[in-house]
């Protein structure tokens, strides 16, 4: 079970590089938004994941937390995007 997380773990890396590259070259500010909460999804996986394999409750906890601020920066960029229109 530890190796197959681990694979888990290491695959969800790799996507979380690949989501480097709309953030850097994104053709808009949506799409690097979008690229952004890739990033949030991503780490609540993969410290969800962690959690699971170290089996310490901090991290599970941090996690949730992380899944509770994530929706909130997706809404400060609507209000910031709604602004400069």
């Amino acid at each position: 079970m530890t190796a197959y997380l681990t694979v888990i773990i290491v695959l969800l890396l790799l996507t979380l590089l690949c989501g480097l590259w709309p953030i850097v070259r994104g053709p808009t500010a949506a799409d690097r938004m979008l690229a952004a909460q890739l990033f949030g999804t991503l780490g609540v996986a993969i410290l969800m994941l962690l959690a699971t394999l170290k089996q310490q409750a901090a991290v599970y906890n941090a996690a949730l937390v992380l899944a509770l601020l994530a929706p909130l920066v997706l809404i400060a960029f609507v209000k910031l995007a709604e602004r400069e229109k």
